[in-house]
């Protein structure tokens, strides 16, 4: 039922503002970002639900809770980035939400640095001496 209030939402956003695009583009953008930001937290309960999850499970099975809040950092910076992205392409900035993209990828990749070397090093680890 939660979606199809969403939906909802949406499309009653949508339709506000085709009609008030043409008088004042400036509301138009403003009703879609705040029509975002009002999606976004609401999901924001049913994010930390699933957060919980992940770490309850984490605590069961014995992983260092390093790696998961590492990898639940790149995800949010992930929707974070995709977030902002589509807000500033609504307002038509296609050049800068592509940077938004950009810079997300990058702070993904310097998170997931430490990752990729327990990986690495666990490999070379499983690997036979000499050769």
């Amino acid at each position: 039922m939660e979606m199809i209030q969403i939906v909802g939402l949406g499309l009653t956003a949508s339709i506000l503002i085709l009609v008030v695009r043409e008088q004042k583009p400036m509301f138009s953008f403003l009703l879609a970002a705040f029509t975002g930001l009002f999606i976004f937290l609401y999901l924001v309960g049913k994010i930390e639900l699933v957060i919980t999850v992940l770490e309850d499970l984490a605590n069961r099975s014995g992983i260092p809770s390093i790696y998961l809040k590492t990898i639940l950092k790149i995800i949010g910076i992930a929707y974070i980035a995709e977030f902002g992205a589509q807000i500033v392409r609504d307002a038509g900035q296609e050049g800068i939400a592509s940077k938004i993209e950009f810079a997300g990828k990058v702070f993904i990749l310097v998170m997931a640095v430490p990752i990729i070397s327990v990986i690495v090093e666990t490999v070379i680890g499983l690997l036979p001496e000499g050769g």
